[in-house]
């Protein structure tokens, strides 16, 4: 298993991490949307700005952590999935997958994977582990799937049910190609795993903040369509309510619609047969 000193030691030998401050990324005003405090003054700037001419971005945040620890408690504790590979993970905020899915079942181990370098320097943060389990972190890209599952594989068995999270992340891929990046990993897992993925729907709303996200000097945002979020999961099995707004995926309070600026964001969760 992993340490927390393997991981610093594999962060010595190699290059200094370099963070630009004056810049706005989007781990970090995504933490400041979520209540957390790794963000630089730039990212709140922009997080503010965004957040007061398009007050719906701070429920896409909300929406996208719920949906988290919603299918993740469904996995660990109704289906009995005990592996996760969260790629581009983020900066570590509250309910985080190994919190959830480790107060379910104890014996689950989460591997963590990104390559942003502020996310990095705050990874210590996520090597935490009931003594049952194992939580990791890889400095992965995850367009690399050859060195993201040999890597990956070092601390989850890969010829067992892996749970494949990919929150609000592949809108940094344009849709095509993340849907063959998608596909390619649930090809190399085995029968029993899961994906779990969401974005941001290509509704006007989205579109203009995106626009104005890449016009801060941000890294592009690609909002997609329903069919193209479908597309992820071409083969595998939806499990009901299917792909629609994370927000109204089995809801802790059915009775209560969500507000509207939750339903921005789509998503799914589907079963390799």
């Amino acid at each position: 298993m992993s340490t927390a000193d393997d991981a610093h030691d594999a962060h010595d030998r190699s290059a200094p991490l370099k963070i630009d401050t004056t810049v706005p990324h989007s781990a970090r005003f995504w933490n400041y949307w979520l209540g957390g405090d790794d963000w630089y003054p730039v990212d709140k700037e922009l997080g503010d700005a965004l957040r007061e001419e398009y007050p719906a971005i701070a429920g896409i945040a909300v929406a996208s952590r719920e949906f988290l620890g919603r299918a993740v408690r469904h996995l660990a504790r109704d289906v009995g999935v005990r592996q996760f590979l969260d790629v581009g993970s983020g900066l570590p905020t509250a309910e985080n997958t190994h919190q959830v899915a480790q107060r379910y079942a104890p014996d689950s181990r989460i591997v963590y994977a990104d390559t942003d370098p502020t996310v990095l320097l705050q990874s210590q943060a996520l090597l935490t582990s009931t003594p049952e389990g194992a939580t990791t972190y890889l400095d992965a890209d995850v367009m690399d799937v050859d060195v993201m599952l040999e890597r990956a594989g070092a601390d989850l068995d890969l010829e067992q049910p892996v749970a494949l999270m990919l929150l609000s992340m592949l809108g940094h891929i344009e849709p095509d190609p993340a849907a063959e990046l998608v596909q390619e990993y649930m090809r190399r897992l085995p029968s029993g795993s899961y994906l779990v993925t969401c974005d941001s729907i290509d509704d006007p709303v989205v579109i203009a903040v995106c626009e104005d996200y890449a016009a801060a000097g941000a890294a592009p945002y690609y909002p997609r369509s329903k069919e193209q979020l479908a597309a992820t999961a071409a083969g595998l099995e939806l499990l009901p309510p299917g792909l629609g707004p994370i927000a109204r995926w089995r809801p802790d309070h059915p009775e209560v619609e969500p507000p509207q600026d939750q339903l921005y964001q789509w998503g799914l969760v589907a079963r390799k047969p």
